[in-house]
């Protein structure tokens, strides 16, 4: 490598080298400053997810790096954005409430930026060995994030289950890697394409290897037959850990599949558009039946966060530049739907600082707490799809692009799911405005105030810069093919 092609790949990968470098100065700086940093360097973590981020956003570069593994174009760049979007926000929302979980250490917020990391490389990968390498950078973070609380039972519990079933998922996506270069003789991306196009190429080793891939990487999404450890992992990790999970990672994982299905299986279209119509019919019906009798608010957001990545599934389905573009646009609506949603869980709390996480807890909330539960109103309308939030355009868009594929019975299942999924959306609404108050929570913290002000007012006013957003996830969705 020439030091020319050395400096364009390090222009191009600069957002990852920033938080590189700068996670491991955070870590000099945690060493030698102390127990007492932890909010120091939780600030300086959230200065470098800006910096990133304003990187990607006024210095946009196109094109590949270190030899073909890296690749940064228009998808790579919006989902980026989004994903640091999510990772800010969740460390924000968890500076108030560290010393109460154990996450007032500087290690926690050197494992998220390096969780982080692992997620804009999982974005860029370009290849199947890096895509392996980011992922297990991002899981081997979460890992010990998920149970940073030692002193809880659940925590610990919730950071076993995830490293264990972590570890399996890890495991069949890295022996469907083994399969499908063993059958095409490459792990780029492109490559791959290019073998799979020669006619014959097609065989019974390789669709195995196509499925087990897929297999792994829908762990990470949580989609069913693979979401076992969401509801569990969801409940038993800090709530700010819960709120990071549900963010980046989820946005990651969704731009790992989409680029590896779009860019290196695309000649083979036939066979892993049936898995995906699978995997995203299971989860949309798991989500919605399975949230009904939950009580624990946490473990809702589960279910539906299970259902959500179903809805997503079906822009995905569709395998062409409008599906992918409403995948897009529904992973960064539903991203500030859940940033929103988890910050109103965060500040359910009595006035003694007990933490609540019942459903039931919200009974009365309009005449204790308006603002929070007009905000919460409006974010549960709007992940039930109620026009005209940006729920609704979320699912529109996905639902359309199914259609336009001719995959007419994935979209009436995927309406009809929505339909049951608004039924536990709804009871919490009928909770808040229509049953009596047992209790009043506590003060509300002005971060928490401002995360869900700001994403209730983004769901809310959405229909106004709608067409600004959507010719960004078009021409970002027209760089993949």
């Amino acid at each position: 490598m020439t030091a020319e092609t050395l400096f364009a790949s390090l222009h191009l990968s600069a957002p990852e080298l920033i938080l590189a470098v700068g996670a491991l100065v955070l870590l000099m700086i945690g060493v030698f400053a102390g127990e007492r940093s932890g909010r120091m360097v939780s600030v300086l973590a959230m200065i470098l997810f800006a910096a990133s981020a304003l990187w990607l956003i006024f210095v946009p570069a196109e094109g590949v790096a270190y030899g073909g593994v890296y690749r940064a174009d228009g998808f790579s760049r919006f989902m980026k954005v989004t994903a640091l979007i999510g990772s800010f926000a969740a460390l924000f929302m968890s500076i108030g409430h560290a010393r109460e979980n154990q996450l007032d250490k500087f290690e926690f917020p050197v494992l998220v930026v390096l969780a982080t990391l692992g997620v804009l490389l999982m974005i860029s990968a370009n290849d199947l060995i890096a895509l392996y390498l980011g992922l297990e950078l991002q899981s081997l973070s979460i890992y010990v994030i998920a149970a940073i609380n030692r002193e809880n039972l659940k925590s610990s519990e919730a950071g076993l289950k995830y490293f264990v079933l972590g570890a399996l998922s890890s495991g069949l996506l890295l022996y469907g890697m083994s399969l499908v270069y063993g059958f095409t003789g490459h792990t780029q991306f492109v490559a791959i394409a290019q073998a799979l196009s020669v006619e014959g190429a097609r065989s019974l080793g390789l669709i195995f290897g196509l499925v087990f891939i897929l297999a792994g990487i829908a762990f990470k999404l949580s989609a069913v037959p693979f979401h076992m450890w969401t509801p569990d992992v969801y409940e038993g990790a800090p709530t700010p850990v819960t709120a990071f999970l549900a963010s980046a990672p989820k946005v990651a994982a969704m731009a790992m599949m989409t680029r590896i299905v779009i860019t290196a299986f695309q000649p083979i279209i036939a066979d892993w558009q049936q898995v995906v119509v699978f995997v995203s019919i299971a989860s949309m019906v798991l989500g919605s039946f399975a949230a009904i009798g939950q009580r624990n608010i946490k473990r809702l957001m589960a279910y539906s966060s299970i259902g959500h990545m179903g809805f997503a599934l079906v822009g995905l389905a569709a395998g062409n530049p409008d599906g992918v573009s409403g995948v897009m646009l529904y992973m960064l609506i539903y991203l500030v739907m859940s940033l929103g949603s988890f910050a109103i869980i965060m500040s359910m709390r009595r006035k003694d600082g007990t933490v609540v996480e019942a459903v039931d807890e919200l009974a009365g909330l309009s005449s204790t707490n308006p603002f929070m539960a007009t905000i919460l109103t409006i974010l549960m309308f709007s992940l039930a799809g109620i026009p005209p939030l940006a729920g609704f355009f979320a699912k529109y868009f996905v639902f359309v692009a199914a259609v336009e594929a001719k995959l007419y019975a994935l979209a009436l299942i995927g309406l009809l799911s929505s339909v049951v999924g608004a039924y536990y959306y709804l009871r919490i609404i009928k909770l808040m405005w229509f049953d009596e108050a047992t209790d009043e929570f506590g003060r509300v913290p002005g971060a928490l105030r401002l995360v869900f002000g700001l994403s209730g007012a983004f769901v809310l006013a959405y229909i106004f810069f709608a067409g600004p957003i959507g010719v960004a996830t078009e021409l970002a969705a027209a760089t993949l093919f």
